[in-house]
């Protein structure tokens, strides 16, 4: 792989497409794909929004933050989202809600929460629709709904109250309910994998951006296998400079070790190996890292 390939996966993801990569290791053929991350709509800009932009960001969603008051809703409050500054109404209908959306109702009350459902409920239903309320009021509004002719299989997939019930009291315990859920959710998507493809399919910008832009001397590590109790699955990616920095992660761990060592050794040479790290040997075990499994990293050679 060379800088242009890398290039081409930014683009391809700048446009809010899937990329994807081919690896060939010993004669077999790997597909690693690349998702863009998903988007999420906080519509209200409080601090139960704010701890869950925080928290959904470092789980590589696409923030949306959306309130009608400047003062909880501009980019020094959010500063890696989108921010909307807008009645709750215009923002979603110029949002463009489409079945690959995330949406968290958060407003600072019922009059907005229930404008928000209503206009979300009018047009195309996001993948996940989730309200901040009591189970009571979740409940009213509900039979209200329905009175009202809103379609019930739509309200049957709202999730109010929102977030996983893990008795969260503090504004970042709700927010971690709720990410909890939202990633719950997005797991139970299920697709059918090609040959060879690689379990790992996110998107790590800052890593993708450094193969793409740096000039210095650097390698490529991604895991092909893994077996046993390991920390990573396949397709789990890091690149290396010559002095061992890295960027993205493999692991962590003895395993992440030597294969940075590893990779050391492949940069300036125009090569690239297959490298197979036992997690049960006797170097694991004297660095208290015994996981009992097997992790197989191809390690590739990328300088320009």
């Amino acid at each position: 792989m060379d800088s242009n390939t890398v290039k081409i996966i930014l683009e391809t993801l700048d446009r809010g497409e899937s990329a994807s990569l081919t690896l060939s290791a010993d004669g077999t053929t790997y597909t690693r794909r690349f998702i863009p991350g998903d988007r999420l709509i906080l519509l209200g800009g409080g601090h139960v929004s704010l701890d869950v932009y925080h928290m959904a960001f470092m789980l590589g969603f696409d923030v949306v933050a959306v309130d009608d008051r400047p003062e909880f809703c501009n980019k020094q409050r959010f500063p890696k989202a989108q921010v909307l500054c807008d009645s709750f109404e215009n923002a979603i209908r110029k949002l463009h809600i489409s079945a690959r959306d995330y949406v968290c109702v958060l407003t600072r009350g019922h009059r907005w929460d229930r404008q928000c459902i209503t206009a979300i409920l009018s047009g195309e239903m996001p993948y996940y629709l989730g309200m901040i309320s009591s189970r009571r009021r979740a409940d009213g509004l509900r039979e209200l709904l329905v009175e009202e002719g809103y379609d019930s299989a739509k309200i049957s997939r709202i999730h109010a109250p929102i977030g996983l019930n893990i008795g969260a009291m503090t504004t970042m315990e709700i927010a971690l309910s709720i990410c909890a859920e939202m990633i719950a959710e997005k797991r139970k998507i299920k697709t059918s994998p090609i040959e060879n493809e690689l379990i790992q399919n996110n998107v790590n910008i800052k890593m993708l951006r450094y193969l793409a832009e740096s000039d210095e001397s650097r390698a490529l590590i991604t895991v092909l296998s893994s077996t046993g109790s390991t920390p990573v699955k396949s397709g789990s990616m890091m690149a290396v400079n010559r002095l061992g920095k890295g960027y993205g992660t493999v692991g962590g761990g003895c395993g992440e070790a030597a294969a940075i060592a590893k990779a050391r050794q492949i940069i300036g040479t125009g090569s690239s190996t297959v490298y197979e790290v036992e997690m049960t040997d006797d170097v694991a075990a004297e660095d208290g890292m015994v996981c009992g499994g097997v992790m197989s990293f191809l390690i590739e050679d990328i300088t320009d």
